[in-house]
C-alpha cells in the first residue's frame, strides 16, 4: 500500500492561543512552537518566498558564511588561452596556472515583523500564524529579489534602444521600443564577450510592458511550442534567437525618465530595463542555511512589556548580498514600451 507523504496540520482558531504557546518539552520548558512547528514554519517561508526571487535564479549561488563576520567572497575565473602549441611526443606540457580573482562583499540584514493581538488570534476563524507567514513570505521575497535587481541594474554595460542611434537614457521616446533586431544586437554583444549560454540559451529578464511589444513578432516562440525539452525557469514565456525570457513586473522601470517631448507638450515616457546575460554573470548569497529566518515571539515572551499576554508576532529576518562577477557576461537594454502608466520601482 502506498501512502502519501504530505502532512497536514490543523489548527482550532478558538484555541489558537493553545497552539502559540504550545511547551517545547525537549528544551527548557518555557513557552514556544515545538521544533516540529519552528521547521514547518521556516520551510514554509521559504517556499512562499522563492518564486519571487527572479533576479536571483541566475546567479552563482553562495551559502551564508559560518562565523566569518559580515564579508563573503565570490571568485571569478579568467578563461584560460588556447593551447596551439603541439604536444611533443613523450614529453609533458607546462602546467597552467588558474587566474582566479577574489571579489569580497559586505553582506547585509533585513527583515519585518507583524503585529498579532490575543483577541485577534481568539476571533479570527482563518489560522493567522499561516496567514502572517505568508504575508511576511511576500514580502521578504520581494525585498529581496529588489535587492539583487538594483545591484544587476547597476552594471556598466547598456544598451539604449536598438544600440545604433541612442546614447542615453534620456534619449529614448515613445517610439524607442524593445524590438527583434534590438534583441539580436544584445545577444550579439554577449557572444562577443564569450558569455557562456545558460541550459544552451542567453537568459532576458522582461517587464510584461516591454514583452507585450515582441511577442507579436514572427521570431517569438511561446513557451509551450519549445520543439525540444528544456529545464523551464521560474516565470518563462518564450524566446527569440537564442535568447529565453523570463518576465516579471519586478523588472527596473525609471518612471518619466525618458526624453521630454516638445513643443507638442506631454510627460516623458517611462524607461524599462531587459536584462540580458550569460553564465556566472553575477552571485547571489542563497537563502537557505540561514539566509532567511522565520521569528516567531509568543504571546508574553516580551515579560513587563507585554503584562498582560496581549501580543504576539511573526517575522523574517534575513542575510543577504548580490554582486556582479563580470560584468561582460551581462547587457542591459533600455527601452520604452506601448505603455507609459508605470512607476518607478
Amino acid at each position: 500500500m502506498m501512502f502519501d507523504k504530505t502532512f497536514i496540520f490543523y489548527f482550532d482558531p478558538y484555541h489558537y492561543d493553545t497552539v502559540l504557546n504550545a511547551t517545547t518539552s525537549a528544551t527548557s520548558g518555557t513557552n514556544d512552537l515545538s521544533d516540529e512547528m519552528k521547521t514547518y514554519y521556516s520551510d514554509y517561508l521559504i517556499d512562499i518566498a522563492s518564486p519571487l526571487l527572479v533576479h536571483d535564479q541566475f546567479g552563482q549561488r553562495h551559502p551564508i558564511p559560518r562565523n566569518g563576520g559580515n564579508t563573503i567572497e565570490f571568485r571569478k575565473f579568467s578563461p584560460l588561452p588556447k593551447a596551439t602549441t603541439p604536444l611533443t611526443e613523450g614529453v609533458t606540457p607546462d602546467g597552467q596556472a588558474l587566474n582566479v580573482s577574489v571579489i569580497t562583499a559586505t553582506v547585509q540584514q533585513y527583515g519585518g515583523w507583524v503585529k498579532m493581538t490575543d483577541m485577534l488570534q481568539l476571533t479570527a476563524i482563518d489560522n493567522m500564524m499561516v496567514q502572517a507567514t505568508e504575508l511576511i513570505g511576500d514580502q521578504a521575497g520581494r525585498t529581496l529579489d529588489t535587492i539583487t535587481r538594483e545591484v544587476l541594474n547597476a552594471g556598466t554595460n547598456v544598451q539604449y534602444g536598438d544600440g545604433t542611434t541612442r546614447t542615453a537614457r534620456n534619449q529614448l521616446t515613445a517610439a524607442d521600443k524593445l524590438t527583434v533586431p534590438a534583441i539580436f544586437r544584445a545577444v550579439r554583444t554577449l557572444k562577443k564577450n564569450l558569455a557562456r549560454p545558460i541550459d544552451g540559451s542567453y537568459v532576458a529578464i522582461i517587464h510584461p510592458d516591454i514583452s507585450y511589444d515582441i511577442m507579436t513578432s514572427d521570431e517569438w516562440i511561446d513557451v509551450n511550442k519549445y520543439s525540444n525539452a528544456v529545464n523551464i525557469f521560474n516565470g518563462e514565456i518564450g524566446k527569440i534567437g537564442g535568447c529565453r525570457f523570463v518576465e516579471t513586473t519586478e523588472a527596473k522601470i525609471w518612471a518619466k525618465a525618458g526624453a521630454t517631448p516638445g513643443s507638442g507638450g506631454g510627460t516623458a515616457p517611462d524607461v524599462y530595463s531587459t536584462l540580458f546575460f550569460g553564465a556566472n554573470a553575477y552571485g547571489v548569497t542563497e537563502i537557505t542555511g540561514g539566509g532567511l529566518e522565520h521569528i516567531t515571539k509568543q504571546l508574553g515572551s516580551a515579560g513587563t512589556a507585554d503584562p498582560l499576554n496581549q501580543v504576539a508576532s511573526v517575522g523574517w529576518k534575513a542575510t543577504k548580498v548580490a554582486e556582479i562577477l563580470v560584468q561582460e557576461y551581462m547587457l542591459r537594454v533600455e527601452t520604452c514600451s506601448t505603455f507609459s502608466d508605470g512607476e518607478a520601482n
